[in-house]
């Protein structure tokens, strides 16, 4: 790591100017299912790179969903391994939560969907390229940026562009939202996602109701079962449900998506053979049934990770904030490149709070201050470690 030899407080970020360039992004709305709306967001960021100086190539998106972007910066090193920003702009919000969820500011919050997870974090990154240029500044390392589409549902369709773009470089930036204290992720649980199917057999609900088994009724018996299965070591939740088509039938089909994390892999690969081992179907195909989807690795911080964290302290101390970091619960991109042992450090974004909600809010003076922080990674991590 080279010293810091720039006063970081001294970059001119501005958070007034900062929240009105990031208002775009928030009002273009980019659900995952929604491939065309995520698109054109990514193709709004790439718009942002490309004023910045970067060489964008759009990156056709993963069947059914939107494109991904691949940015690259001028540098005298270009070609050699830098430092790359990883991020996904796809939200959880539906079209049309901005009626429910308008852009707006109330004092020292801003709220809007998707403004902290994660937009907010990948604008300050934005902007931290921006006023380092600006300022005249070159990075040890070539900057690197790689946006992705399918964050939001474990990144089914971008796991294996997010590792293979990885490889090439030496470290890895996540501008996922941090805690409300500044706390930062050095490692992150690991998470594997379930699809569940129950199949009853068909009758008219008045004239032979009997005669049916409710494949909604096998759900049901279903989940407190697997919920039920909850421990310290590994969580399960049900967060999905779908069933049946008339009132007047026996539903056949009901299907559902379950979810599952764990502190350490092994406690998850446990608990992903007790779900496998809930299916139960009879010889006419009626029951239960349970498929392994996405999984995300258990992300464990080793030397180079935690090297990174005390460089990113020291830069926070400089501008007059505790850094600490922390294990995190919930995965992010940052789960594979710091399974693969690539030096990752995520959470580095903006704060706020409601998440994942119609309450999502950013605290305003933190896009600066990540910003600032973001901006010393890069004018610091070099080929050193």
């Amino acid at each position: 790591m080279r010293p810091l030899n720039v006063d970081l407080t001294a970059l001119p970020f501005d958070a007034d100017a900062m929240l009105a360039g990031l208002r775009p992004w928030v009002e273009h709305e980019s659900p995952t299912f929604e491939p065309a709306a995520v698109s054109a967001m990514v193709r709004l960021a790439g718009e942002r790179l490309a004023e910045l100086g970067a060489r964008v190539e759009p990156i056709p998106g993963p069947a059914g969903l939107g494109d991904c972007l691949r940015a690259a910066f001028p540098h005298p090193r270009a070609g050699e391994p830098g430092v790359l920003i990883l991020a996904h702009l796809d939200t959880v919000h539906p079209l049309g939560t901005l009626d429910r969820l308008p852009f707006r500011r109330d004092g020292e919050v801003c709220y809007g969907p998707g403004i902290v997870d994660m937009k907010g974090g990948t604008f300050a990154a934005f902007e931290a390229i921006r006023e380092i240029h600006r300022a005249g500044l070159t990075t040890p390392l070539p900057i690197h940026v790689l946006l992705t589409s399918d964050e939001e549902i474990g990144s089914p369709g971008t796991r294996g562009l997010i590792e293979a773009e990885a490889r090439k470089h030496r470290f890895v930036l996540v501008p996922e939202p941090s805690r409300v204290d500044g706390t930062c992720v050095t490692g992150r649980y690991a998470i594997a996602r379930f699809d569940l199917s129950a199949h009853g057999r068909p009758s008219h609900a008045g004239a032979a109701l009997k005669e049916g088994r409710s494949a909604i009724r096998i759900m049901a018996e279903r989940i407190p079962v697997i919920e039920a299965m909850t421990s310290d070591d590994c969580t399960f939740s049900v967060g999905v449900v779908e069933g049946g088509q008339w009132v007047n039938c026996v539903a056949t089909s009901c299907t559902g998506e379950a979810l599952s994390m764990a502190k350490r892999q092994a406690d998850l690969d446990a608990g992903v053979a007790r779900m496998l081992a809930l299916t139960d179907k009879d010889d006419a195909g009626i029951g239960f049934e349970v498929s392994l989807g996405v999984v995300r690795p258990v992300w464990e911080r080793d030397a180079g990770t935690l090297a990174l964290y005390e460089q990113a302290k020291a830069i926070a101390k400089t501008l007059g904030f505790e850094l600490n970091h922390h294990s995190a619960g919930g995965g992010s991109d940052g789960n594979f490149t710091g399974a693969m042992g690539i030096p990752t450090l995520d959470g580095l974004g903006v704060c706020g709070e409601g998440i994942h909600t119609l309450d999502e809010r950013v605290h305003v003076a933190s896009l600066p201050r990540a910003a600032r922080l973001l901006a010393g990674l890069m004018l610091t991590l070099d080929e050193a470690g």
